[in-house]
């Protein structure tokens, strides 16, 4: 079919206008959402990653903490929001994890974003407050089978990876532990260093500092291979629970439609931000890997940890709320 003249004559028109408004971006401030409260890792990441954007991209860079429901209230925000550029998500291993644990989200996390590029790579700590008489995981399995249900842990929020590691936790180590979960990292630590809760299974960046003041002990990390950050410390697979491996990500999501010359220009921004060694440093001393990857690598990635996740939460017999 022919385009009438006139149709045409009106695309070539309008065609250098958007070419120049993709080209121009960003004219103004970007929003990134972070869908946890400030002072956690999800917050300190974006953070760091959004002053070095703002420095490429020539324009500010704010963060709106929108928490709530386990990171659901940020992540449904940033879906809705105008796919022009200027809002966007920094998203965490959670929202991966979160189709495994409700039945109905307001959000789908593959359908409803364009992944722009991973920022890092990280993993969990468990964390004991030091009055609790366990400096192994071994002794700390030893005290929860002498008190089923009698010690209480924190994570991050029903549904976070940090909860599902205290269920795989409970399960291949045959313990009861008594969940209490609060809305994020940050409130987490707060009750735990004041002993209100006796362990926790949270991020390491935020717990490194508490560890080293000895306002807390750690015991080993959640991931498969040491962290760099306290390398003398034990994966919780070395300490007796052969297979266990939960670490976690963040990365940098678009609205779905965003155009692509834009989610091009922030993924070549992600490249240069995370290759910065003050960057690099900064994450590392935290335990936390900062790295990049391609739009379409990432998407893949998501993909794949969403169904990684819902073979874990089966495994460990969390069912869908």
């Amino acid at each position: 079919m022919r385009i009438p003249k006139i149709v045409a004559s009106a695309l070539f028109a309008i065609a250098p206008v958007l070419a120049f408004a993709q080209d121009a971006y960003p004219t103004k401030p970007i929003k990134i959402i972070v869908a946890y409260p400030a002072g956690g890792a999800n917050d300190i990441v974006a953070r760091a990653i959004a002053q070095e954007l703002a420095a490429d991209l020539g324009q500010s860079i704010v963060i709106e903490n929108k928490s709530g429901a386990a990171g659901i209230v940020g992540a449904d925000a940033a879906a809705k929001s105008p796919a022009d550029g200027y809002t966007l998500f920094m998203a965490a291993g959670a929202h991966t994890l979160a189709p495994s644990l409700y039945t109905s989200l307001p959000y789908d996390i593959v359908r409803d974003f364009q992944p722009v590029s991973l920022a890092a790579t990280g993993t969990y700590l468990l964390v004991v407050h030091p009055s609790l008489p366990a400096k192994s995981v071994k002794e700390l399995i030893e005290l929860a089978k002498a008190k089923p249900g009698a010690l209480n842990f924190a994570s991050s929020g029903v549904g976070a990876p940090p909860h599902l590691a205290g269920v795989m936790f409970q399960k291949l180590a045959g313990v009861r532990l008594n969940h209490v979960p609060y809305r994020g990292d940050t409130p987490g630590i707060a009750d735990l260093v004041a002993g209100h809760v006796e362990l926790a299974f949270l991020s390491i960046q935020p717990l490194i500092p508490q560890v080293k003041a000895g306002k807390l002990r750690a015991l080993a990390i959640t991931s498969g291979t040491r962290s760099p950050a306290i390398p003398e410390l034990p994966t919780i697979a070395e300490s007796g629970l052969p297979g266990y491996d939960i670490g976690t990500w963040w990365g940098l999501l678009a609205p779905a439609k965003t155009p692509l010359p834009i989610v091009g220009r922030l993924a070549a921004a992600m490249r240069k931000a995370t290759a910065i060694p003050s960057v690099r440093e900064r994450f590392a001393g935290g335990g936390i890997a900062a790295q990049s990857n391609t739009p379409k690598d990432f998407a893949a990635m998501i993909k794949s940890e969403v169904g990684r996740y819902r073979e874990l939460a089966s495994a460990a017999g969390v069912k869908p709320e």
